[in-house]
């Protein structure tokens, strides 16, 4: 199972077909499976640009970049929402760093409930980001930080399960910044488990923490405490420019390699991205960029190609590449029948898109695109996240008689 991905640029300018070719190449013969992207809230990608990496097999995730104090509109997401969702889009990020001062300002930070606040912000759009079909990540938190991590994340938690969002939670992701920390890569395995004397702000001597690449061993405790079960965690940030070494294990450890004693990451680490694919001349990032404006490039990457070309892998088709259906309408049915409002619902659309209609989940399991017509009670949120996992881009529609036609009418 390869994890790998990286961060693309860190700014909003490379988006063009010209970039497309550049750095697709390069991002395949690397291994990725993942891409961070830089995305602005004043205009959406090139869609040719996303539909470039999704055929590439490459998973694009949206990091939107806006501070607290200049939040674009609820409506604003929506529209970006819907657009993304239908280009295939599954992922997205935002409002980074939630627990630190300079994330929102002096006045802002100096107001009391700060995690509550946070939750005011992130959880309209949560909702709206799942109602169009995509699966927010719940902010990364700076390690420590100016409100400690860990402390954060549990207040957030049980802030989104006390205020009721379901959905959410049955989507819930989180996000987690893997920094080593020149510490091993091993520092802190096995969470506060195993580490019980560790506290927010005071690691005793002879104790370890979470500020270490395994942070997501604690993160996981954490969610486990909370909700009584383990969520997937996406981690950024991942290496050092400095630290070829090391570097190449996480590589080795997110392919699922073994790699030099150190323990194999857990099953619900989703992926990571590698800090930092390439950044323009002038950048402050430049000196971390992998490939040097210059075009010179650090020696990770010499290191990293011939890791990749020494060691062939067996890599089963993708699930995009299993998709042989372009959009499947899945229909419930029950022992006495097909409802007869959902067909009259459904024929002008059928006639308009001529999609796949049916009543078998093992089906639409194989298209790129699926329709869900039912609530909940006919499809739960389990079936619905496991056509997800196959890489299938799903929406539901809900509804009786008018209501229903006036839903399925809207869709494009």
């Amino acid at each position: 199972m390869n994890r790998i991905g990286f961060h693309y640029f860190p700014d909003f300018h490379h988006y063009q077909q010209s970039d497309l070719e550049t750095w697709l190449p390069r991002l395949k013969n690397l291994g990725a499976s993942w891409l961070v992207l830089h995305t602005p809230v004043t205009r959406a990608l090139p869609e040719s640009f996303i539909q470039g990496l999704l055929e590439a097999d490459i998973e694009p995730i949206l990091d939107f970049q806006f501070s607290p104090e200049k939040m674009p509109s609820l409506e604003d997401f929506e529209l970006f929402f819907r657009i993304y969702a239908r280009w295939g889009i599954k992922y997205t990020v935002w409002l980074d760093r939630p627990n630190m001062q300079n994330t929102w300002g002096g006045s802002s930070w100096a107001q009391s409930d700060l995690v509550e606040r946070f939750l005011d912000l992130h959880l309209p759009l949560g909702e709206a980001c799942v109602k169009a079909g995509l699966t927010p990540i719940l902010s990364p938190l700076q390690p420590g930080g100016d409100y400690w991590d860990t402390s954060f994340l549990k207040a957030a938690l049980e802030g989104i399960q006390r205020r009721g969002h379901q959905a959410l939670i049955d989507k819930l992701i989180l996000g987690a910044y893997a920094w080593d920390a020149d510490h091993s890569l091993n520092y802190g395995k096995g969470g506060p488990e195993s580490w019980p004397g560790a506290r927010p702000y005071f690691t005793p001597k002879g104790e370890q923490d979470q500020l270490g690449f395994r942070i997501f061993d604690w993160y996981d405790a954490i969610v486990k405490s909370v909700l009584l079960e383990s969520r997937p965690i996406f981690l950024f940030g991942l290496g050092s420019p400095t630290e070829t070494q090391k570097t190449l294990h996480i590589a080795q450890l997110l392919s699922g390699e073994k790699a030099e004693g150190l323990e194999p990451i857990p099953e619900f680490v989703l992926g990571g991205a590698f800090w930092l694919l390439s950044a323009p001349e002038g950048s402050q990032h430049a000196p971390q960029a992998w490939y040097q404006p210059n075009g010179e490039t650090l020696p990770i990457v010499e290191e990293m190609l011939h890791w990749q070309g020494s060691h062939p892998k067996q890599v089963p088709p993708s699930p995009r590449e299993s998709h042989l259906i372009s959009h499947y309408v899945l229909l419930p049915s029950y022992e006495w029948g097909v409802p007869d409002y959902h067909l009259d619902a459904l024929r002008p659309y059928i006639k308009a898109h001529q999609p796949t209609v049916g009543f078998s989940m093992q089906e639409a399991a194989k298209a790129r695109r699926v329709t869900v017509i039912g609530s909940p009670a006919e499809y739960p949120e389990k079936a619905i996240r496991q056509l997800r996992s196959n890489g299938c881009v799903v929406e539901r529609v809900e509804g009786d008689g008018i209501t229903l036609a006036s839903k399925i009418a809207k869709l494009t």
